[in-house]
């Protein structure tokens, strides 16, 4: 064998992979299907690391902000991601922007120098069955190694218009509003406790107006390769079960069939009337801090999102973890088939990393890219890995992952606060600063023990 490892996909997360591998001593095959003949939709170029859609890397504050936290993470552990993003970088304000050629030739420049990778151009088309390999081949998988992933996982791939349902931060809604119950009372199996949604009840006036900024809303347009996917039955965005009629959503994610208000309790009525419509919120992490907004998969604008949801009683004040999408997607259900070191649980020689395993953005792709090299570094050195705290950016993120997040409900996420243990204890006002400030100490303690293996 003339590699130590491969690494399918030269992407940000393989190339970061194949970055700490390589400085780790490890010989590595970088295979990338484009430049051997084959390309996906969405790229533009056969250069590794390239950026298809936005020049931004986001927030650069790691004081404040959980992106700009995990950049700080990064550039602790010589991300290459990180390196060539600070030699490409334009002015953005407070955001990291880079020239997005020059970043993507930084990468290949680098790569291609190292003495332990080798780039091939190649497409691979079926996992391999031996030795260890990492799979970073983002969204937009190439359909004969998709089906070869399907066939290994067990679980079927979204490759259709997957429309993402908002996530809001627990904190931010209003339970002087809302009301915690199950329909018809039904108590939490697990927990017996009063029910597993939050609802927010609607007059018919709020009903009809809410209906109407749905239909009224603007929309995302598709891109010209998209335009033939089909919509997943199962996630039909909102604003089109909404265009079926004025009453579809009653009858569907918003029914308020079997939901009493309590506020609206009376003599007659002791446990409170159905409101005319309600909308149902439901626990999204293992946390509780995070709740997605059931049926309420979209492709509304960002800002029209934001306004029209603003406008449900109780979320007046809502903080978005991630908002509605429409994508189409190709990525692992990776709470269920993947185990906390990004393996795969029928197939542990194969580890996945980036976009096809549920994290969103290029920064969230490199970093667990470059988590996956580390995990498969000390694998190969025969050392037990200690992963890092879950406190820290990235230990948030790999935990949501790899199973922290509801399998049921699994969607690709950017990393945000609301995945890290939650500070009750601290004032809201201060709260992000403590996240930052805990983190940065949790980090630092864990590459201060000893946990990596020195590049």
């Amino acid at each position: 064998m003339t590699h130590d490892i491969q690494i399918i996909g030269g992407g940000l997360a393989g190339s970061e992979a194949a970055w700490q591998l390589a400085q780790r001593g490890y010989r590595v095959r970088l295979s990338e299907m484009r430049g051997s003949g084959d390309t996906t939709p969405a790229h533009h170029t056969d250069g590794l690391a390239e950026l298809v859609c936005s020049n931004s890397f986001r927030s650069d504050d790691d004081e404040k902000n959980a992106v700009g936290l995990l950049h700080h993470e990064m550039r602790r552990l010589d991300s290459l991601i990180m390196q060539a993003g600070e030699k490409a970088r334009v002015p953005a304000g407070s955001a990291m922007a880079v020239d997005r050629d020059a970043f993507s030739a930084e990468v290949e420049r680098t790569l291609a120098a190292h003495p332990n990778v080798t780039i091939v151009r190649e497409r691979v088309d079926q996992l391999p069955s031996e030795g260890p390999t990492i799979v970073a081949t983002g969204p937009l998988t190439a359909q004969s190694l998709a089906q070869s992933i399907v066939a290994a996982t067990g679980q079927d791939r979204l490759a259709f218009f997957d429309a993402i349902a908002p996530i809001v931060h627990r904190e931010s809604i209003d339970m002087d509003i809302c009301w915690i119950q199950s329909r018809w009372n039904k108590r939490n199996s697990a927990s017996n406790e009063e029910g597993d949604y939050i609802n927010c009840p609607m007059t018919k006036d709020e009903y009809l107006a809410f209906h109407q900024g749905l239909i009224d809303g603007e929309k995302t347009e598709f891109r010209e390769w998209e335009k033939d996917t089909p919509y997943f039955e199962g996630c039909m965005p909102i604003e089109v079960m909404a265009s079926r009629g004025v009453e579809t959503l009653r009858y569907g994610p918003m029914k308020p069939v079997g939901l009493d208000d309590p506020r609206t309790a009376c003599p007659e009525f002791p446990q409170g009337r159905w409101p005319y419509a309600v909308v149902q919120l439901r626990q999204d992490n293992k946390l509780g801090t995070l709740w997605n907004i059931v049926g309420f998969q979209t492709k509304l604008k960002y800002g029209a999102q934001v306004e029209l949801f603003r406008t449900i009683p109780g979320l007046q004040n809502a903080e978005f973890a991630r908002l509605g999408g429409l994508h189409r997607n190709t990525f692992l259900n990776s709470p269920l088939v993947l185990d906390r070191q990004l393996r795969l649980r029928n197939a542990a020689h194969i580890r996945f990393a980036g976009q096809v395993t549920g994290c969103e953005g290029y920064v969230e792709s490199a970093a667990v890219g470059l988590m996956a090299g580390l995990m498969a570094a000390s694998e190969l050195a025969g050392r037990e890995w200690h992963g890092p705290p879950r406190t820290s950016a990235f230990g948030a993120l790999l935990s949501h992952i790899t199973g922290d997040a509801e399998a049921e409900t699994y969607q690709p996420m950017n990393v945000n606060f609301g995945l890290f243990p939650p500070l009750h204890e601290v004032k809201k006002k201060q709260r992000k600063e403590a996240y930052t400030s805990r983190a940065k100490a949790d980090f630092g303690t864990w590459i201060d023990e000893g946990a990596l293996i020195p590049a």
